[in-house]
């Protein structure tokens, strides 16, 4: 297997006059026979080698080109010693540069690459400044064993970063712990700037959710200059910081019961120079005192934030009432009984999508409205005020958020 990093002494070509070599060009480029990954070489007698692809040329192509093509041109194959590589081929992406890397890290030990190494290479990646994690579906073959840290230096290298981490399974452990291995370096905190705010975590404890952003940006735009928020489950600060750094809100109760994300959050809080206006109150927020404190209660635990309603009908301020941001997985997936049951099978994906989400968010706005009763001992007003997509969880799976205005009915 020849690669970029594996200079050839020379290639196969057609030799022509430079007069006719355009016109070569343009039909060897439009029948796929033309090497691109060489320059073409221009000789001092006024000829041209044109790079070519030995397995594709034959005798009728030859005939084409003296006869259709280029009327009078002479064709003859010959070499082109020491080809030098095209521009289109010098310009690598990330991920051609690391296989052309490795390619050659397994030459110098005189193993050769195999089909299947192409299939176990990373082809995306997590970058957190000079800290690359990689996906747990790589680098799994064997042979790897064999070059040991030089195999780690040597990916790093390609990718431009100084440590490189391995992602596993996320960890059922009720707190979603990473399951995150440091292959190179001895420091696992990264951090991060979302929207103008700085994160720092240690990866290998912390779970950091790229695929929110686009909630975080809405909270971000809320106003909430005078309003008392309840993060239900803060993590390492996802929505907290966002509500204190450019929501405005007044103070911000941020629970979470994983030391590790209370011990980033800190340093978030810190960070952003938002500290004072933040109580972080650790350990399960099913136990927690606080009540009538909130006008706003973010609930943004996946796969469900249900075993936390109770709690935030709590911290809502009886008199006033405020809004609930509930994130939840819906499940969105209906058999074709159950699509034309509902007499929907014409309907468009995405309006059956949102009929989902409604069942979901109306059946969670009586739960709600039961426990706001139950709770304050009066009467409830809820109303559904919006039902969004924040991300696809799984197939036919949609991580969503609703959010719902409680008020007491005075």
């Amino acid at each position: 297997m020849e690669s970029l990093g594996s200079p050839v002494c020379e290639v196969p070509a057609l030799l022509t006059e430079s007069a006719f070599s355009q016109a070569y060009r343009e039909y060897l480029e439009k029948a796929g026979i033309l090497d691109g990954r060489y320059r073409a070489q221009k000789l001092e007698n006024g000829m041209v080698a044109l790079p070519v692809l030995e397995e594709k040329l034959n005798v009728s192509v030859q005939e084409n080109l003296l006869e259709k093509i280029a009327p009078g041109s002479s064709c003859r194959k010959t070499f082109i010693t020491n080809p030098v590589f095209s521009k289109r081929a010098r310009v690598q992406s990330p991920a051609q540069k690391l296989r052309m890397d490795l390619y050659n890290l397994l030459e110098s030990y005189g193993i050769m690459w195999t089909r299947n190494l192409d299939h176990d290479l990373p082809h995306s990646w997590q970058r957190h400044g000079d800290l690359v994690v990689l996906s747990e579906d790589c680098f799994c073959d064997t042979i790897w064993k064999q070059l040991g840290v030089e195999l780690w230096t040597s990916v790093a290298c390609s990718l431009g970063v100084k440590r490189l981490a391995k992602q596993g399974r996320v960890l059922n452990d009720g707190v979603r712990s990473p399951n995150v291995t440091l292959l190179l370096g001895d420091n696992s905190w990264v951090e991060h700037v979302d929207n103008g705010i700085h994160y720092t975590f240690d990866l290998t404890k912390c779970m950091f959710s790229a695929g929110n952003i686009v909630e975080k940006q809405r909270v971000a735009t809320l106003k909430c200059s005078k309003e008392v928020v309840v993060d239900l489950y803060a993590g390492i600060g996802y929505f907290t910081l966002p509500f204190l750094v450019h929501a405005g809100a007044a103070f911000v109760y941020a629970c979470e019961w994983n030391p590790h994300a209370v011990a980033a959050l800190r340093k978030n809080l810190e960070l952003n120079k938002v500290s004072h206006k933040c109580q972080i109150i650790e350990g399960d927020n099913r136990q927690l005192l606080l009540q009538d404190v909130a006008d706003r209660v973010n609930l943004g635990l996946i796969p469900t934030s249900e075993a936390g309603y109770l709690v935030a009908c709590r911290v809502l301020k009886k008199n006033t009432g405020g809004m609930l941001h509930i994130h939840h997985n819906v499940d969105c997936f209906l058999s074709k009984y159950e699509v034309g049951a509902k007499n929907i099978a014409a309907q468009d994906p995405r309006d059956l999508q949102r009929i989902i989400w409604r069942e979901w968010a109306e059946s969670t706005e009586s739960k709600i409205r039961t426990f706001l009763q139950e709770v304050h001992n009066t009467p409830w007003h809820t109303s559904i005020l919006r039902i969004e997509k924040v991300k696809s969880y799984a197939p036919h799976v949609d991580h969503v958020v609703l959010d719902l205005d409680c008020r007491p009915l005075q």
